[in-house]
């Protein structure tokens, strides 16, 4: 493997401070694929005194946008050149199929291409001023230093959701990717150097949570940190990040309701609620988990997708003929087969998987089989609190506002979907569900363009779009007296 393994701090390919090291272990046999760096607090600091030096007395954000956008597409098309190189290692990485893993590496290209072209078109506006002989102006500047903590389901698109606008928009930035699946980081770094991006700009520090994350949080001399993961760790950052009240930006998953009304394209609906769930073995965090059926096909309903999960074919993510990998860890099997034991015991009834597959070549994979819950109701955990894994929970109602009803009915406020072949009735229902993203017959998908984020405790903040480069700004308003005068007040 041609990968650097290293942490990248003030333009320098650096080990840990402590020399310790982490290996990255392959979740589809559990082979060591690589050893890397374990930081903590010391290679934090350092990585942040680089990147407040480079904010505060470098040239980054004074660099004129066009030319920072310049470099930003440079990232962009260094992606594309390795793009096979990129997927084979998140695929190592994670043991999503090969093909999810090229699918993401043409999307986080398109990311920063997206930003990079936005790069020259934030600047401010010239607002009406109500005194006499005078300039009134609001403009946007970088936020100054940002810490930027991503998740291991979608190392680097995470990643590209982070680094692109922070980049086009004159931050200096430090990012922590998830201490177990940090591969495409370090390589996506490489590119960042390669593309000409100056010395503290950016900055990578490899380790835990608990040690560089809760740094980037609580220091001082960080103005923002940006969060990806589980809503525990979420609000412990949030705590942190108020000693200096720094900027926010949160997303902290979902339990997403997709709603199937009877008038719906059957088959078309049945594969699409497959497809919003087993894709990465359920580890997504817009997973349409929670299926909401109307009353009338729902035993119909079931008894499709029963079928079609029993031909969900598992394996190695280099197969071709490979539809779901396993999961990502030992420790993260370990929680998704006591949330299937919870269901059992709260009186679900498992349809299909809930356990290990038995399949020999599967052993010594995280694998767990694709799992379908029915008779479920909003009290029960398995409902409201997000698995992270294949498993499908069941609802059913019988009118058009209990369905409503139970889709907001969660802490969550992520994304839901809405099947129908009555636009006015999905309208009806997307004006009333409360969350960041709804789709109608459609699930899972997005684009650059569009802002992504939660409702409720979901998160805050959104990125992607145009939101997605203003959470990297701050706004001014900048006042010009044209012809000052005595007041003569005193």
């Amino acid at each position: 493997m041609n990968l650097k393994q290293q942490q990248y701090i003030n333009g320098k390919w650096v080990n840990s401070i402590s020399g310790k090291t982490r290996d990255i272990i392959n979740p589809f046999n559990q082979e060591v694929i690589a050893t890397v760096p374990e930081g903590d607090e010391s290679d934090a600091k350092a990585a942040i005194a680089a990147a407040r030096e480079a904010f505060d007395n470098g040239g980054w954000a004074s660099t004129p946008a066009t030319e920072r956008g310049t470099i930003v597409r440079k990232i962009a098309e260094l992606i594309e050149r390795d793009k096979e190189e990129l997927a084979r290692l998140e695929t190592l990485d994670t043991a999503k199929t090969i093909e999810e893993s090229r699918g993401d590496m043409d999307d986080i290209a398109g990311v920063f291409r997206y930003y990079a072209e936005l790069a020259d078109k934030n600047g401010g506006e010239l607002i009406d001023s109500p005194v006499p002989n005078s300039i009134s102006k609001v403009v946007r500047e970088p936020v100054g230093v940002c810490g930027q903590i991503t998740p291991w389901n979608y190392p680097l698109l995470q990643a590209s959701w982070k680094l692109a606008p922070a980049l086009a928009t004159g931050n200096t930035l430090i990012m922590k990717p998830s201490e177990i699946t940090p591969l495409t980081t370090i390589k996506v770094f490489e590119l960042i150097e390669e593309a000409g991006v100056p010395a503290g700009v950016a900055n990578l520090v490899l380790g835990t949570g608990n040690r560089v994350g809760s740094e980037l949080a609580s220091n001082m001399d960080v103005d923002l940190i940006s969060f990806t993961g589980g809503i525990v760790t979420g609000k412990k950052i949030m705590q942190a990040a108020s000693v200096n009240v720094k900027n926010l930006a949160l997303e902290l998953g979902g339990k997403n309701p997709n709603i199937i009304f009877a008038d719906a394209d059957f088959e078309t609906a049945v594969d699409q609620a497959l497809n919003g769930v087993f894709f990465h073995a359920g580890q997504i965090c817009s997973a349409g988990t929670r299926l909401i059926i109307e009353e009338s096909i729902h035993d119909e309903f079931v008894n499709a997708l029963v079928e079609r999960v029993k031909k969900i074919k598992l394996g190695s993510g280099f197969e071709e003929d490979t539809q779901m990998g396993p999961l990502i860890s030992a420790e993260h099997l370990a929680k998704v087969e006591s949330y299937v034991e919870t269901g059992i015991n709260e009186g679900a009834v498992l349809a299909a998987g809930g356990s290990r597959p038995n399949d020999p070549e599967l052993k010594n994979g995280f694998f767990y089989l694709p799992t379908i819950f029915t008779d479920c109701t909003t009290d029960m955990s398995i409902v409201q609190e997000e698995a992270f894994g294949p498993v499908i929970t069941v609802e059913k109602f019988s009118v058009e506002e209990e369905a409503v009803e139970l889709a907001n009915d969660s802490i969550y406020g992520l994304a839901g979907g809405v099947w129908t072949n009555d636009i006015t009735k999905a309208e009806r229902c997307v004006a009333k569900m409360r969350m960041g993203t709804v789709w109608i017959n459609e699930f899972n998908l997005y684009f650059p363009h569009a802002p992504w984020g939660g409702f409720k405790q979901s998160g805050i903040g959104r990125e992607l779009g145009r939101p997605g480069i203003e959470e990297y700004t701050e706004t001014k308003h900048i006042f010009q007296n044209l012809k000052p005068e005595p007041i003569n007040w005193f």
